[in-house]
C-alpha cells in the first residue's frame, strides 16, 4: 500500500517535471530562468529537509506522510495561478518545500518495515514506486501537454494526488521502538546535524554527482527532442521504465549479496553510455536505445546508493539518512539545471548531455578509490545488515 500510494506521489509530480521548462519558455523565460525552475525547487527541498528528518526522530509516521502528500496537492492546486515568471519561480520553491518533506517520510517509513536483511531487495522493491513515477509519468505529461492545455495538465495532477492520500491513508505503519521511546525534550536540534549523517555521507556525495550529470536530461530532454523534430521523446521514459522494472529486483539481490562496490561502476557505466547514445540521436530508434541503456543504469543506481546509505545509518537517524540522500539528489539535480541553464545558452542540447556524462564517470572513479570502510562503519553496517 506504501509502495502504491508512494507511485500516485511520484506520478502526480513527476508528470509536470517535463512540461514546466517548456511552459515558462512559452512565457518568455530564458535559458537561465528556464534553469531555475529546477535549482529553486531543488533548493527548497534541500532547505525542508533537516527539519523532517529531526521530526523523524520521535515522531510517529502516519501524520507526516498524510501532511506532506496533503502539502504537495495544495501547491500543485494554484500553479494556473503563475502566469508571471516570478510567481511561477516562487512556487517552485515553496514545492520543492514539500516535496523535500514528503520523500523524507515516505521513504523513511518504507525503510521502517523492511527486514535489515533484505534492505536492498526491499529498498529496490519500494524504490520502483519511485523510478516507476519518474519514468512513466513524464511521458504521460509530455504526451497530454502535446494535446491539451496546461491547466489540464494540473487537474489531473490534483486528481493522482487524491488518490495517493486516500492510499497512504490506509497505510499500516511502523514506528521502530528507539524512535517511539525519544520525546523531543530529549533532542536538541541542529540544522547541520539534522542535514549530513556522518556514518552514510559518502554513499550521499556520489549520489549528488550522478544526479548532477543526469540533471540535464530532466531539464532539457523535451527542448532536445523539439530542436531534432523527434515527436516520439515519450518512447526514452517508456523503455527507461520498462528495463528499470525488471532490472531493479535483480540489482537489489545481488546489493543483498555481494554489496554495493561493484553494482555502482556497472550502472555508472551504462548510463554515461546513455548519455552519449542520447546526444547523438536524431530518431525514435535512438531515444529507445538510450532509454533502454538509463533504465537498466540510472534505474538501479539511485536505490543501491539509497541501501547503501541506509545500511550504514542507525535506526534512529534513518529519516536523517534519508533526507540526505535526497538532499543528494536535489542538491545534484538543482545545481545540474542552472549550470546548463547557462550552458544551454552557448552550445546545442546534445553537447550539454556530451558534458554531463563525465558526471557519470565520477562516480565509477570514486568506488574504485574507496578504500575499506572504518572500523566504526563495518560494526554499523554488519549490525544494520
Amino acid at each position: 500500500m506504501l509502495m502504491v500510494g508512494n507511485l500516485f506521489i511520484f506520478m502526480s509530480f513527476q508528470m509536470l517535471i517535463p512540461t514546466l521548462p517548456p511552459y515558462i519558455k512559452s512565457l518568455g523565460a530564458s535559458g537561465l530562468e528556464i534553469g531555475l525552475v529546477t535549482a529553486l525547487f531543488s533548493i527548497g527541498a534541500v532547505l525542508s529537509r533537516p527539519f523532517i528528518g529531526y521530526m523523524l526522530e520521535y515522531r510517529t509516521r502516519k501524520p507526516l506522510v498524510l501532511a506532506g502528500a496533503a502539502a504537495l496537492l495544495a501547491i500543485t492546486i494554484v500553479y494556473p495561478l503563475s502566469s508571471m515568471i516570478f510567481i511561477f519561480l516562487l512556487f517552485r520553491f515553496v514545492h520543492g518545500l514539500a516535496w523535500g518533506f514528503s520523500t523524507t517520510v515516505n521513504g523513511t517509513a518504507a525503510v521502517d518495515v523492511i527486514p535489515k536483511s533484505r534492505l536492498g531487495e526491499g529498498m529496490g522493491y519500494f524504490g520502483l514506486s519511485v523510478t516507476l513515477g519518474m519514468i512513466i509519468a513524464p511521458s504521460l505529461g509530455i504526451y497530454l501537454f502535446g494535446v491539451t492545455s496546461f491547466n489540464n495538465l494540473i487537474y489531473i495532477s490534483c486528481a493522482l494526488g487524491l488518490i495517493a492520500i486516500g492510499l497512504l491513508a490506509a497505510v499500516r505503519y511502523h514506528t521502530p521502538q528507539s524512535v517511539t521511546n525519544t520525546k523531543k525534550e530529549d533532542l536538541t536540534f541542529s540544522y547541520v546535524g539534522s542535514l549530513v549523517e556522518k556514518l552514510s555521507w559518502y554513499p550521499a556525495f556520489i549520489t549528488m554527482i550522478a544526479t548532477f550529470g543526469y540533471g540535464s536530461v530532466v531539464t532539457f530532454i523535451v527542448i532536445f527532442g523539439e530542436e531534432r523534430g523527434i515527436e516520439q521523446i515519450f518512447l526514452f521514459y517508456l523503455f527507461n521504465a520498462i528495463m528499470a522494472s525488471v532490472s531493479r529486483p535483480i540489482s537489489g539481490k545481488w546489493f543483498d549479496q555481494k554489496g554495493p562496490k561493484g553494482l555502482i561502476i556497472v550502472c555508472s557505466v551504462l548510463t554515461f553510455s546513455g548519455l552519449w547514445v542520447l546526444s547523438f540521436s536524431h530518431t525514435n530508434a535512438g531515444i529507445a536505445a538510450a532509454g533502454i541503456l538509463f533504465g537498466i543504469g540510472f534505474g538501479s543506481l539511485l536505490p543501491t546508493l539509497q541501501s547503501w546509505t541506509l545500511s550504514m545509518t542507525p535506526d534512529n537517524r534513518r529519516g536523517v539518512a534519508n533526507g540526505m540522500y535526497f538532499s543528494a539528489i536535489d542538491f545534484g539535480i538543482g545545481l545540474s539545471g542552472i549550470v546548463f541553464g547557462i550552458l544551454a545558452q552557448f552550445v546545442e542540447t546534445g553537447v550539454l548531455f556530451q558534458i554531463s556524462s563525465i558526471f557519470l564517470l565520477i562516480p565509477v572513479v570514486l568506488t574504485l578509490l574507496e578504500g575499506k570502510l572504518s572500523k566504526k562503519e563495518h560494526l554499523v553496517l554488519k549490525e544494520n545488515t
